[in-house]
């Protein structure tokens, strides 16, 4: 006998050794029921770290003392944003009981749309508006108004917006390199294409592989869009870290963290934060050699970095060119400039798109089928979109992806130039994200919101962002910029440890609060305050 299995053999002789069969039916089902329990916890996809300090935050606030003043923190959160949102004048609570004229509602529409302070018309914020042009405003106005009353779950009443949206769905494939099996739909925007791919491969590894504790891996920097659509669907994520220097995807780590219960790898084209892109032919590599579906999140860039090499910028391969890409999103209203609440969610082949439909074969009311999370979708937004993609055609996108990625790198250069503050990775598109080792980056933050600017702010670690729309292309607006970054670092540096103040400071704050569900309340409460209507006192108290 092999001198293992004697080791084993002598070991289950000691054990039972004169003991009775009831009593060795005992330890044998405790041992298995133990070794059971004990690979439950060792084997969950989450750390036993994050488990056990979520454990002991959601402890600590059963204390009375504790939980106390986490409340009165909260109510002065709260308090704080109510007391913002509230100064933005009378509020209607109730229908009016006579219907308002044409001519007063438009009035108050103008009033509504002017509230907030920040000149995005001219250039002063980060993404949000890409594009505006009064022209393209009355085009998209009119089509929306000729197409408002339709609906595309009813194909035969309406099937010109049906087939509208084939139309922009194989014209954004064809942009991406998708051959003849290429498919997919619209959607309402990035977070629910991002959603369907997800549910698409649920589905698919259940089906096909029997998966039913699904995760998916992908990097830090990948859009919380897929954090949210793996609390929807059931979906584990295993979140791998970035290259410290070039904030890409450690692919390294990617691999260490597939496992059996894969069913999709994500990459970035480019990513939120910084908006680099990380390396996809090695994310595509990993899932050809593991058979795992990999998504490629475009939603930011897609319509940019689609037409780079067109405007003289090389850039890495990133779509269905590369085999194992098998779905993109990608956001018609950002750089495809059309009205907001349009995106794509895209398949290499129909047996993915197949996994994100809805299919109820059942129901009393017939059998029922739709394609994304809505039933009954707008006609007038698929009928906009697909009206500002033929308006601007492709020569009209390579110009303005042109004129967007000239003038970010032109204002990446002259970052790079100043000193005390640096620039995250290599900008892949036109989002160039701004760090410090100086002095706190939040304070450059505020110092440029208090001359109008509105960057977006990054943690762990700090950072800020601009994200440059065809908006920042106009005369003067990149240098005005430039020049007020410059200005403000010199000012600075005159104190660097200067304590960053008023609300830049609650990013600077949030980041070292290790009870993360605490910052979750706060951002509820943010949340909460954009539904906030004044509410009748007398009518509370008597309630």
């Amino acid at each position: 006998m092999e001198p293992h299995l004697r080791l084993v053999t002598g070991t289950i002789d000691r054990v039972f050794n004169g003991r009775q069969p009831w009593q060795i039916v005992a330890i044998t089902t405790t041992t298995v029921l133990g070794t059971v329990w004990l690979c439950q916890v060792l084997f969950q996809d989450e750390c036993l770290y994050r488990r056990a300090k979520k454990k002991v935050f959601k402890l600590a606030r059963l204390i009375p003392a504790v939980r106390r003043k986490i409340d009165a923190e909260i109510k002065k959160i709260n308090d704080g944003f109510v007391k913002d949102i509230s100064q933005t004048g009378n509020y209607y609570t109730e229908l009016p009981n006579d219907g308002m004229s044409q001519d007063e509602i438009l009035k108050h529409v103008d009033e509504y749309l002017d509230l907030g302070h920040y000149r995005w018309k001219e250039g002063f914020i980060s993404g949000a508006v890409y594009y505006y042009n009064p022209d393209l405003i009355r085009l998209v106005t009119e089509v929306y108004g000729k197409a408002s009353y339709t609906n595309p779950l009813h194909p035969d009443v309406f099937p010109g917006v049906c087939k509208m949206e084939a139309e922009v769905v194989r014209m954004t494939a064809t942009l991406f390199h998708g051959g003849p099996k290429a498919c997919g739909t619209m959607t309402t925007g990035g977070t629910e294409s991002i959603m369907m791919a997800c549910k698409a491969y649920r589905d698919y590894a259940n089906d096909r592989r029997g998966i039913t504790k699904p995760n998916m891996v992908l990097p830090v920097t990948a859009h919380t869009g897929f954090d949210k659509a793996a609390k929807y669907l059931g979906i584990f994520t295993k979140v791998v870290p970035v290259n410290g220097d070039t904030t890409e995807v450690d692919i390294a780590a990617m691999e260490r963290a597939i496992n059996r219960n894969t069913v999709m790898l994500v990459g970035s084209a480019p990513n939120f934060p910084y908006g680099t892109m990380d390396d996809i032919e090695a994310i595509a590599a990993l899932g050809r050699k593991y058979n795992i579906p990999v998504h490629v999140d475009a939603c930011l860039g897609g319509f940019l970095i689609v037409f780079m090499k067109r405007a003289g910028y090389p850039v890495r391969p990133f779509d269905f060119s590369i085999p194992g890409v098998t779905s993109i999103s990608a956001d018609t209203h950002k750089y495809g400039f059309t009205p907001k609440g349009s995106s794509v969610v895209l398949y290499s082949e129909k047996v993915y798109r197949h996994y994100q439909y809805t299919v109820t074969t059942e129901w009393p009311g017939g059998v029922y089928g739709s394609p994304t999370v809505n039933g009954s979708r707008a006609g007038g937004i698929i009928a906009a979109t697909w009206a500002t993609m033929m308006n601007f055609g492709l020569d009209g996108y390579v110009e303005a992806t042109k004129r967007i990625i000239d003038t970010t790198r032109y204002i990446e250069q002259k970052l790079r130039a100043m000193k005390n503050i640096f620039i995250f990775g290599t900008p892949a598109t036109s989002v160039i994200g701004i760090g410090s080792h100086d002095f706190d980056i939040f304070l450059l933050g505020g110092e440029l919101s208090n001359l109008g600017w509105n960057l977006n702010s990054l943690q762990f670690p700090s950072g800020i962002h601009i994200c440059v729309t065809y908006m920042h292309t106009e005369a003067g607006v990149a240098d005005k910029f430039v020049q007020d970054v410059q200005t403000k670092v010199a000012l600075i540096m005159q104190n660097p440890t200067k304590p960053v103040e008023g609300k830049m400071a609650i990013y600077g704050v949030a980041q070292s609060v290790p009870d993360r569900e605490l910052i979750g309340d706060f951002t509820k409460c943010f949340i909460d305050s954009m539904y906030y209507t004044p509410v009748d006192k007398t009518a509370e108290d008597g309630q």
